[in-house]
């Protein structure tokens, strides 16, 4: 089984002695949808940088299956929120780039097929694949980048608050159809999603870890199992929604006055 696991994390920029991260412990089985909370500056995207490789520890270690890495790998896939696509690249080229980094055997034909089934996945129609980013809405480029995502097939998904820039009904559909590609797959891909909304966190996770205040470290988490996760019908008549959701505002408010006294 493909554990990641993050051991007593500390991180300063290089040049300066504070800290961002300060003694973060986390422990991930493979296939968990895991969510991070925490304020906006936390360092919860500085996190999901180190996971990336696109930063280095000051200290402590990240271990995935008992071993650390150096860089970025297709091993670990990444959704920015600003969508990451090159601009002078259609829809279908941005995804095929990936592609073809992850399966340099297979030939252009049959990446074009895997890149065009992916967009369909995510709910994109096949004419999208020759349209570039400016042509399209925020919602659709994130359901581009979403695709590349997952058509890499990385073990491990990195997600940083993809949806914090879409409106509201965009971001619905999005998430369930995030959780939709994730639980059909199997095995599963273990999923590090960023976010500041605590309702997005709980509908989606089977973990959450709030990280407090700069320098970060984890203040609370929990785990939410699959047959206890409210869906979006009924989770605000859900009373362990409802609980749930008082707990881990009350920890992130908590954390923010003591900060401030």
């Amino acid at each position: 089984m493909r554990e990641t696991v993050i051991k007593d994390l500390s991180f300063s920029y290089p040049g300066t002695d504070k800290l961002v991260l300060k003694d973060i412990n986390m422990d991930v089985a493979e296939g968990e949808f895991v969510s991070i909370l925490g304020q906006s500056g936390c360092g919860k995207s500085t996190l999901l940088r180190l996971l990336a490789g696109l930063e280095k520890q000051t200290s402590g270690e990240i271990l995935i299956d008992g071993k650390p890495f150096s860089g970025p790998s297709l091993s670990r896939g990444v959704v920015f929120q600003d969508y990451g696509l090159f601009p002078w690249m259609t829809a279908g080229e941005n995804i095929m780039l990936a592609l073809r980094q992850r399966f340099p055997e297979r030939d252009k034909k049959g990446l074009r097929e895997v890149a065009v089934n992916m967009l369909q996945s995510v709910g994109l129609d096949k004419g999208v694949y020759n349209k570039l980013p400016k042509e399209l809405s925020g919602g659709m480029k994130q359901r581009c980048a979403i695709a590349r995502a997952f058509g890499i097939d990385p073990p491990i998904l990195l997600m940083d608050e993809p949806f914090g820039a879409l409106d509201a009904v965009t971001r619905a559909r999005l998430q369930d159809m995030v959780l939709e590609l994730w639980r059909k797959q199997e095995p599963k891909k273990t999923v590090f999603f960023v976010t500041h909304d605590v309702d997005e966190a709980i509908l989606l996770s089977t973990k959450i870890f709030v990280l407090g205040q700069s320098p970060s470290n984890v203040i609370f988490s929990c785990d939410i199992p699959s047959d206890g996760r409210p869906t979006r019908e009924t989770q605000f008549d859900d009373p362990k929604f409802l609980n749930l959701r008082n707990t881990l505002i009350r920890y992130i408010n908590q954390d923010v006055a003591s900060r401030i006294s």
